[in-house]
């Protein structure tokens, strides 16, 4: 895809081992000014573990290579510590997200759900539905992002544009 004079990319990333939720946003002078891609990259169940990691991996590749994006912006891992097997594999597929940006040496941006709550929707305790709606809101779009993997993302990059990581930014 032709980036636009200006144009600054960011790929934000919702990291998960079932379903990983990416979203491309551009902006210009901090100011979001497209969605150019959003989808979720997901794995099968019932492979090993190291098959659904390769999978993550290639998606992302595969959209690092079409959207060249100039900065990388993800989740951070959150558990309660309740179940730590789950947090186990929540950080595989951060690790293999991670292992991405690394790979087209692209500078990478951690943010806590928290503080993408409180930047997208003005509070950190923000439920799915309203994180959804506050993102339809700031990007104008006709109906609710979909699935929540892909709001999520957006979210990111909209909380890493607000945060001034761009060029133009204070």
């Amino acid at each position: 895809m032709v980036k636009l004079s200006g144009e600054f990319r960011v790929l934000a990333v919702d990291p998960g081992l079932a379903a990983t939720g990416y979203a491309i946003l551009a902006s210009r002078n901090k100011v979001v000014s497209r969605l150019i891609e959003g989808g979720i990259i997901k794995t099968r169940t019932g492979v090993p573990l190291e098959d659904r990691l390769n999978q993550i991996y290639t998606g992302l590749e595969e959209v690092l290579n079409e959207f060249k994006p100039d900065v990388f912006a993800i989740e951070e891992l959150f558990t309660d510590y309740k179940n730590p097997k789950t947090a186990l594999l929540m950080a595989h597929a951060r690790g293999v997200c991670l292992l991405a940006a690394g790979r087209f040496n692209l500078k990478v941006y951690h943010y806590s759900a928290t503080k993408i709550k409180q930047s997208v929707t003005g509070t950190g305790g923000a439920t799915k539905n309203q994180v959804q709606r506050m993102v339809q809101a700031a990007l104008g779009l006709v109906s609710l992002p979909r699935p929540d993997h892909v709001a999520d993302a957006i979210a990111v990059a909209l909380c890493h544009i607000a945060h001034c990581h761009v060029p133009g930014g204070n």
